[in-house]
Protein backbone atom coordinates (compact mmCIF):
# COMPACT_ATOMS: atom_id res chain seq x y z
CA UNK A 1 0.00 0.00 0.00
CA UNK A 2 2.89 2.69 1.11
CA UNK A 3 4.31 2.12 -2.37
CA UNK A 4 1.00 2.20 -4.09
CA UNK A 5 0.42 5.80 -2.39
CA UNK A 6 4.02 6.86 -3.29
CA UNK A 7 3.57 6.12 -7.16
CA UNK A 8 0.53 8.02 -6.77
CA UNK A 9 2.45 10.78 -4.86
CA UNK A 10 4.86 11.20 -7.24
CA UNK A 11 2.86 10.84 -10.36
CA UNK A 12 0.72 14.41 -9.25
CA UNK A 13 3.52 16.38 -8.13
CA UNK A 14 6.05 15.49 -11.38
CA UNK A 15 7.56 18.63 -12.45
CA UNK A 16 5.40 19.89 -15.42
CA UNK A 17 2.29 18.21 -14.65
CA UNK A 18 0.05 21.51 -14.31
CA UNK A 19 -3.89 19.29 -13.65
CA UNK A 20 -4.69 17.63 -10.80
CA UNK A 21 -6.35 14.42 -10.81
CA UNK A 22 -10.81 14.73 -10.58
CA UNK A 23 -10.58 12.41 -7.27
CA UNK A 24 -7.98 14.70 -5.32
CA UNK A 25 -8.97 17.54 -6.43
CA UNK A 26 -12.90 16.84 -4.99
CA UNK A 27 -10.99 14.95 -2.00
CA UNK A 28 -11.88 16.53 1.43
CA UNK A 29 -9.75 18.68 3.31
CA UNK A 30 -10.18 16.26 6.42
CA UNK A 31 -11.19 12.57 6.86
CA UNK A 32 -15.19 13.01 7.67
CA UNK A 33 -14.97 8.94 8.98
CA UNK A 34 -12.40 10.33 11.88
CA UNK A 35 -14.76 13.25 12.45
CA UNK A 36 -17.33 11.21 13.17
CA UNK A 37 -15.57 8.31 14.81
CA UNK A 38 -14.79 11.26 17.51
CA UNK A 39 -18.23 12.98 17.21
CA UNK A 40 -20.18 9.38 18.16
CA UNK A 41 -17.73 8.63 21.05
CA UNK A 42 -18.12 12.36 22.55
CA UNK A 43 -22.21 11.84 22.44
CA UNK A 44 -21.99 8.59 24.08
CA UNK A 45 -19.75 9.98 26.74
CA UNK A 46 -21.85 13.03 27.82
CA UNK A 47 -25.15 10.85 27.74
CA UNK A 48 -23.18 8.36 30.06
CA UNK A 49 -21.59 11.72 32.12
CA UNK A 50 -25.24 12.42 32.42
CA UNK A 51 -25.91 9.25 33.63
CA UNK A 52 -23.79 7.95 35.62
CA UNK A 53 -23.38 11.90 38.10
CA UNK A 54 -26.80 11.45 38.40
CA UNK A 55 -27.21 11.14 42.06
CA UNK A 56 -23.63 13.14 42.66
CA UNK A 57 -26.23 16.07 41.88
CA UNK A 58 -28.72 14.90 44.64
CA UNK A 59 -27.08 16.92 47.70
CA UNK A 60 -27.48 20.99 48.88
CA UNK A 61 -24.19 21.78 47.48
CA UNK A 62 -25.48 20.91 43.92
CA UNK A 63 -28.69 22.86 43.59
CA UNK A 64 -27.74 25.63 41.50
CA UNK A 65 -26.49 22.93 38.31
CA UNK A 66 -29.42 20.37 40.15
CA UNK A 67 -29.07 17.57 37.49
CA UNK A 68 -26.92 18.78 34.92
CA UNK A 69 -24.29 20.00 36.37
CA UNK A 70 -21.58 17.34 35.43
CA UNK A 71 -23.46 17.49 31.95
CA UNK A 72 -22.65 21.10 31.42
CA UNK A 73 -19.43 21.04 33.22
CA UNK A 74 -18.64 18.31 30.51
CA UNK A 75 -20.04 20.04 27.78
CA UNK A 76 -17.97 22.77 28.76
CA UNK A 77 -14.48 20.55 28.33
CA UNK A 78 -15.82 19.51 24.74
CA UNK A 79 -16.44 22.89 23.40
CA UNK A 80 -12.37 24.22 24.66
CA UNK A 81 -11.25 20.83 23.32
CA UNK A 82 -12.44 21.71 20.74
CA UNK A 83 -11.11 25.47 20.49
CA UNK A 84 -8.08 23.85 21.25
CA UNK A 85 -8.16 21.46 18.56
CA UNK A 86 -8.99 24.20 16.11
CA UNK A 87 -5.67 25.60 17.20
CA UNK A 88 -3.52 23.02 17.04
CA UNK A 89 -4.93 21.95 13.68
CA UNK A 90 -3.67 25.58 11.97
CA UNK A 91 -0.16 25.25 13.18
CA UNK A 92 2.05 23.56 10.84
CA UNK A 93 3.29 20.10 11.55
CA UNK A 94 6.83 21.79 10.93
CA UNK A 95 6.25 24.14 13.29
CA UNK A 96 5.29 21.69 15.70
CA UNK A 97 8.63 19.80 15.56
CA UNK A 98 10.16 22.96 16.11
CA UNK A 99 8.34 23.98 19.60
CA UNK A 100 8.39 19.96 20.58
CA UNK A 101 11.27 20.39 22.62
CA UNK A 102 9.88 23.69 24.48
CA UNK A 103 6.29 22.06 24.91
CA UNK A 104 7.92 18.99 26.60
CA UNK A 105 10.33 21.38 28.75
CA UNK A 106 6.81 23.73 29.64
CA UNK A 107 5.31 20.11 30.26
CA UNK A 108 8.43 19.11 33.01
CA UNK A 109 8.04 22.70 34.34
CA UNK A 110 4.14 22.06 35.22
CA UNK A 111 4.93 18.88 36.69
CA UNK A 112 7.52 20.05 38.63
CA UNK A 113 4.81 22.90 39.77
CA UNK A 114 2.26 20.68 40.77
CA UNK A 115 4.40 19.54 43.14
CA UNK A 116 4.86 22.84 45.04
CA UNK A 117 3.65 23.59 48.34
CA UNK A 118 0.52 26.04 48.04
CA UNK A 119 0.35 25.53 44.34
CA UNK A 120 -0.76 21.73 44.10
CA UNK A 121 -4.18 20.70 44.74
CA UNK A 122 -4.49 17.65 46.85
CA UNK A 123 -6.91 15.57 46.39
CA UNK A 124 -7.35 11.59 48.36
CA UNK A 125 -4.10 12.10 49.02
CA UNK A 126 -2.39 12.94 45.78
CA UNK A 127 -1.32 16.02 44.19
CA UNK A 128 -1.60 16.06 40.90
CA UNK A 129 -3.99 19.11 40.16
CA UNK A 130 -2.93 22.85 39.73
CA UNK A 131 -6.54 25.19 40.71
CA UNK A 132 -7.02 27.73 37.88
CA UNK A 133 -9.96 29.35 39.52
CA UNK A 134 -12.90 27.41 39.28
CA UNK A 135 -11.31 24.16 37.46
CA UNK A 136 -7.86 22.18 37.98
CA UNK A 137 -5.34 21.42 35.44
CA UNK A 138 -3.30 18.52 35.35
CA UNK A 139 -0.30 18.67 33.84
CA UNK A 140 0.24 15.04 33.37
CA UNK A 141 -1.84 15.07 30.55
CA UNK A 142 -0.06 17.88 28.86
CA UNK A 143 3.03 15.23 29.47
CA UNK A 144 1.39 12.11 27.66
CA UNK A 145 0.65 15.30 24.26
CA UNK A 146 4.36 16.92 25.12
CA UNK A 147 5.76 13.22 24.58
CA UNK A 148 4.04 12.18 21.39
CA UNK A 149 5.52 15.47 19.82
CA UNK A 150 8.81 15.20 21.16
CA UNK A 151 9.70 11.56 20.87
CA UNK A 152 8.40 11.51 17.27
CA UNK A 153 10.98 14.60 16.70
CA UNK A 154 13.99 12.08 18.63
CA UNK A 155 13.10 9.16 16.93
CA UNK A 156 13.31 10.98 13.58
CA UNK A 157 16.92 12.51 14.60
CA UNK A 158 18.43 9.75 15.74
CA UNK A 159 17.21 7.17 13.99
CA UNK A 160 20.38 5.92 12.55
CA UNK A 161 21.83 5.55 16.18
CA UNK A 162 18.49 3.99 17.61
CA UNK A 163 18.58 1.18 15.30
CA UNK A 164 22.41 0.37 15.58
CA UNK A 165 23.30 -2.05 19.08
CA UNK A 166 26.41 -0.08 19.82
CA UNK A 167 27.78 0.86 22.92
CA UNK A 168 29.25 4.44 22.05
CA UNK A 169 26.89 5.64 18.38
CA UNK A 170 23.96 3.52 19.72
CA UNK A 171 23.09 3.16 23.38
CA UNK A 172 24.83 6.64 24.66
CA UNK A 173 23.93 8.82 21.50
CA UNK A 174 20.70 7.46 20.66
CA UNK A 175 18.98 5.82 24.06
CA UNK A 176 20.16 7.27 26.76
CA UNK A 177 19.44 11.19 26.16
CA UNK A 178 15.83 10.28 25.47
CA UNK A 179 15.94 7.56 28.76
CA UNK A 180 17.13 10.21 30.99
CA UNK A 181 14.09 13.00 29.32
CA UNK A 182 11.70 9.88 30.39
CA UNK A 183 12.89 9.40 33.55
CA UNK A 184 12.48 13.00 34.32
CA UNK A 185 9.14 12.73 33.32
CA UNK A 186 8.04 9.46 35.27
CA UNK A 187 9.83 10.62 38.65
CA UNK A 188 7.85 13.64 38.65
CA UNK A 189 4.24 11.71 37.58
CA UNK A 190 5.52 8.68 40.08
CA UNK A 191 6.16 11.15 43.01
CA UNK A 192 2.49 12.75 42.74
CA UNK A 193 2.27 10.14 42.81
CA UNK A 194 0.24 8.59 39.79
CA UNK A 195 1.40 5.60 38.98
CA UNK A 196 -0.75 5.34 35.63
CA UNK A 197 -0.10 8.54 33.96
CA UNK A 198 3.71 7.04 34.43
CA UNK A 199 2.98 4.06 32.49
CA UNK A 200 0.81 5.92 29.56
CA UNK A 201 3.95 8.05 29.12
CA UNK A 202 6.33 5.43 29.48
CA UNK A 203 3.78 3.66 26.61
CA UNK A 204 4.05 6.42 24.42
CA UNK A 205 7.45 6.91 24.35
CA UNK A 206 8.64 3.15 23.48
CA UNK A 207 5.94 3.03 21.30
CA UNK A 208 6.63 5.87 19.10
CA UNK A 209 10.59 4.92 19.25
CA UNK A 210 9.79 1.42 18.27
CA UNK A 211 7.80 2.50 15.29
CA UNK A 212 11.16 4.86 14.91
CA UNK A 213 13.54 2.05 14.24
CA UNK A 214 14.22 1.75 18.21
CA UNK A 215 16.45 -1.79 17.67
CA UNK A 216 14.61 -4.98 19.57
CA UNK A 217 17.27 -5.39 21.62
CA UNK A 218 16.48 -2.12 23.21
CA UNK A 219 13.21 -2.87 23.71
CA UNK A 220 13.95 -5.60 25.11
CA UNK A 221 15.68 -4.14 27.60
CA UNK A 222 13.43 -1.01 28.25
CA UNK A 223 10.31 -3.58 28.45
CA UNK A 224 12.36 -5.41 31.42
CA UNK A 225 13.50 -2.32 33.28
CA UNK A 226 9.90 -1.09 33.19
CA UNK A 227 8.66 -4.51 34.83
CA UNK A 228 11.20 -3.93 37.61
CA UNK A 229 10.44 -0.29 37.66
CA UNK A 230 6.64 -1.06 38.30
CA UNK A 231 7.45 -4.12 40.79
CA UNK A 232 9.06 -2.25 43.08
CA UNK A 233 7.02 0.41 42.85
CA UNK A 234 3.97 -1.91 44.19
CA UNK A 235 5.90 -3.62 46.82
CA UNK A 236 7.98 -0.51 48.57
CA UNK A 237 4.06 0.82 48.95
CA UNK A 238 2.07 -1.27 51.06
CA UNK A 239 -1.48 0.07 49.78
CA UNK A 240 -0.32 -0.74 46.06
CA UNK A 241 0.39 -4.52 47.75
CA UNK A 242 -3.35 -4.71 49.09
CA UNK A 243 -4.74 -3.02 45.92
CA UNK A 244 -3.05 -6.46 44.11
CA UNK A 245 -3.80 -8.52 46.44
CA UNK A 246 -7.36 -7.39 46.71
CA UNK A 247 -6.89 -7.67 42.55
CA UNK A 248 -6.07 -11.72 43.07
CA UNK A 249 -9.34 -12.17 45.35
CA UNK A 250 -11.30 -9.18 45.21
CA UNK A 251 -14.37 -10.89 46.92
CA UNK A 252 -12.44 -12.00 49.48
CA UNK A 253 -13.81 -10.81 53.28
CA UNK A 254 -10.47 -9.22 53.92
CA UNK A 255 -10.88 -7.33 50.93
CA UNK A 256 -14.42 -6.62 49.39
CA UNK A 257 -15.12 -3.91 51.83
CA UNK A 258 -11.72 -2.14 51.68
CA UNK A 259 -9.19 -2.26 48.77
CA UNK A 260 -11.48 -4.61 46.38
CA UNK A 261 -14.34 -2.39 46.95
CA UNK A 262 -14.48 -1.05 43.53
CA UNK A 263 -13.38 -3.59 41.75
CA UNK A 264 -16.49 -5.96 43.19
CA UNK A 265 -18.82 -3.31 42.22
CA UNK A 266 -17.59 -2.30 38.98
CA UNK A 267 -18.11 -6.58 38.49
CA UNK A 268 -21.17 -6.40 40.08
CA UNK A 269 -22.47 -3.61 37.25
CA UNK A 270 -21.08 -5.61 34.44
CA UNK A 271 -22.59 -8.69 35.39
CA UNK A 272 -26.01 -7.35 36.06
CA UNK A 273 -26.13 -5.44 32.75
CA UNK A 274 -25.68 -9.04 31.17
CA UNK A 275 -25.97 -8.76 26.87
CA UNK A 276 -28.47 -5.82 26.56
CA UNK A 277 -28.26 -4.21 29.92
CA UNK A 278 -30.37 -3.33 32.37
CA UNK A 279 -31.60 0.06 30.37
CA UNK A 280 -30.19 3.68 30.05
CA UNK A 281 -30.56 5.82 33.07
CA UNK A 282 -31.27 2.51 35.19
CA UNK A 283 -28.28 1.57 36.96
CA UNK A 284 -27.71 0.20 40.83
CA UNK A 285 -24.55 0.67 41.17
CA UNK A 286 -24.35 4.14 40.43
CA UNK A 287 -26.37 5.33 43.11
CA UNK A 288 -23.31 5.70 45.91
CA UNK A 289 -22.41 2.48 45.31
CA UNK A 290 -20.06 2.56 42.86
CA UNK A 291 -16.90 5.12 43.60
CA UNK A 292 -15.86 7.32 40.63
CA UNK A 293 -18.74 6.10 38.27
CA UNK A 294 -18.66 9.08 36.48
CA UNK A 295 -14.37 9.25 36.04
CA UNK A 296 -12.17 5.97 36.21
CA UNK A 297 -15.29 3.40 36.42
CA UNK A 298 -17.89 4.98 33.98
CA UNK A 299 -17.59 1.95 31.75
CA UNK A 300 -18.86 -0.28 34.57
CA UNK A 301 -21.75 1.70 34.13
CA UNK A 302 -21.68 1.64 30.37
CA UNK A 303 -22.06 -2.37 31.16
CA UNK A 304 -24.81 -2.00 33.33
CA UNK A 305 -27.00 -0.10 31.37
CA UNK A 306 -25.97 -0.66 27.67
CA UNK A 307 -24.66 -4.37 28.18
CA UNK A 308 -22.26 -6.54 26.87
CA UNK A 309 -23.38 -5.13 23.03
CA UNK A 310 -22.80 -1.11 24.47
CA UNK A 311 -19.15 -2.18 25.84
CA UNK A 312 -18.66 -3.94 22.15
CA UNK A 313 -19.80 -1.01 20.52
CA UNK A 314 -17.30 1.35 22.10
CA UNK A 315 -14.77 -1.05 21.45
CA UNK A 316 -15.45 -0.80 17.96
CA UNK A 317 -15.10 2.74 17.84
CA UNK A 318 -11.78 2.95 19.62
CA UNK A 319 -10.77 0.40 17.58
CA UNK A 320 -11.79 2.45 13.97
CA UNK A 321 -10.61 5.98 15.93
CA UNK A 322 -7.12 3.88 16.54
CA UNK A 323 -6.78 2.88 12.89
CA UNK A 324 -7.70 6.16 11.29
CA UNK A 325 -4.26 6.92 13.52
CA UNK A 326 -2.34 4.52 12.15
CA UNK A 327 -3.44 4.96 8.37
CA UNK A 328 -2.82 8.61 8.81
CA UNK A 329 0.23 8.40 9.84
CA UNK A 330 1.29 5.30 7.70
CA UNK A 331 0.64 7.52 4.20
CA UNK A 332 2.70 10.45 6.16
CA UNK A 333 5.50 7.78 6.12
CA UNK A 334 5.04 6.84 2.33
CA UNK A 335 5.68 10.36 1.90
CA UNK A 336 9.04 10.38 3.69
CA UNK A 337 7.23 12.60 6.27
CA UNK A 338 8.28 10.61 9.10
CA UNK A 339 7.86 13.12 11.90
CA UNK A 340 4.27 13.77 10.71
CA UNK A 341 3.71 9.60 10.58
CA UNK A 342 5.31 8.95 14.33
CA UNK A 343 2.96 12.12 15.74
CA UNK A 344 -0.28 10.49 14.23
CA UNK A 345 0.49 6.88 15.49
CA UNK A 346 1.58 8.18 18.67
CA UNK A 347 -1.32 9.61 19.33
CA UNK A 348 -3.36 6.53 17.98
CA UNK A 349 -0.67 4.71 20.95
CA UNK A 350 -1.70 7.03 23.80
CA UNK A 351 -5.67 6.81 22.80
CA UNK A 352 -5.15 2.89 22.73
CA UNK A 353 -3.04 2.12 25.51
CA UNK A 354 -5.60 3.91 27.74
CA UNK A 355 -8.54 2.81 26.84
CA UNK A 356 -7.42 -0.62 27.07
CA UNK A 357 -5.94 -0.06 30.51
CA UNK A 358 -9.03 1.44 31.49
CA UNK A 359 -11.34 -1.35 30.24
CA UNK A 360 -9.03 -4.56 31.91
CA UNK A 361 -9.17 -2.38 35.06
CA UNK A 362 -12.83 -2.64 35.04
CA UNK A 363 -13.28 -6.38 33.98
CA UNK A 364 -10.49 -6.89 36.52
CA UNK A 365 -7.83 -8.07 34.44
CA UNK A 366 -5.63 -5.57 36.12
CA UNK A 367 -4.78 -3.60 39.22
CA UNK A 368 -6.92 -0.33 40.13
CA UNK A 369 -5.39 2.05 38.73
CA UNK A 370 -6.86 5.82 38.02
CA UNK A 371 -6.86 6.45 34.71
CA UNK A 372 -10.04 7.64 32.91
CA UNK A 373 -11.54 6.45 29.36
CA UNK A 374 -10.08 8.48 26.81
CA UNK A 375 -13.37 11.27 25.51
CA UNK A 376 -16.16 9.62 27.92
CA UNK A 377 -14.72 9.74 31.44
CA UNK A 378 -16.10 13.27 33.20
CA UNK A 379 -12.58 15.36 33.60
CA UNK A 380 -11.24 18.72 31.74
CA UNK A 381 -7.96 18.04 31.46
CA UNK A 382 -8.04 14.87 30.02
CA UNK A 383 -10.79 15.90 27.39
CA UNK A 384 -9.13 19.04 26.02
CA UNK A 385 -5.55 17.41 25.92
CA UNK A 386 -7.41 14.42 24.01
CA UNK A 387 -8.54 16.47 21.73
CA UNK A 388 -5.99 18.71 21.22
CA UNK A 389 -3.79 15.65 20.14
CA UNK A 390 -6.51 14.41 17.56
CA UNK A 391 -5.94 18.18 16.29
CA UNK A 392 -2.61 16.73 14.96
CA UNK A 393 -3.60 14.04 13.71
CA UNK A 394 -6.07 16.09 11.56
CA UNK A 395 -3.29 18.42 11.15
CA UNK A 396 -1.10 15.28 9.73
CA UNK A 397 -3.46 14.25 7.32
CA UNK A 398 -4.79 17.73 6.28
CA UNK A 399 -0.94 17.83 5.25
CA UNK A 400 -1.06 14.27 3.31
CA UNK A 401 -3.68 15.55 1.22
CA UNK A 402 -2.66 18.73 0.33
CA UNK A 403 0.16 17.08 -0.99
CA UNK A 404 -1.08 14.03 -2.64
CA UNK A 405 -3.13 17.25 -4.27
CA UNK A 406 0.17 18.67 -5.27
CA UNK A 407 -0.47 21.75 -3.57
CA UNK A 408 1.53 23.87 -1.62
CA UNK A 409 1.46 24.28 2.12
CA UNK A 410 3.08 27.26 4.03
CA UNK A 411 6.26 26.45 5.65
CA UNK A 412 5.78 22.62 5.18
CA UNK A 413 9.06 21.65 3.78
CA UNK A 414 9.23 19.47 -0.08
CA UNK A 415 9.48 15.82 0.89
CA UNK A 416 12.98 14.28 0.42
CA UNK A 417 12.99 10.71 -0.77
CA UNK A 418 16.33 8.75 0.61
Amino acid sequence: MSLSMRERFERETEPGVNEVSPTLSKMRDYDLGLLSIIGVVLVLGLIMVYSSSIALTDGPSSEVFKFNRYFLMQSIYIFIGFCGMFTVFNINMDKWEELSFIFFVAALVFLLLVLMPFIGREINGAKRWIPLGPVNFQPSEMMKMAMVLYASRYAVRFRDSIAQLKLLDGFVRGVMPIAALLAAALLLTFLEPDLGASMVIASICVGVLFLGGLHSLYLVGIGLAGIGLVSAAVLLSSWRIKRLFAFLDPFSEEYAQSSGYQLVHSLIAIGRGEWSGVGLGFSIEKLHYLPEAHTDFILAVIGEELGFIGILVLVILYFLLIFKCFKIGRVAVAMDRYYSGLVAQGVGIWIGFQALFNLCVCLGLLPTKGLTLPMISFGGSAMVMTLCALGLVFRVDFENRQLMRGLPISGVPAPRYV
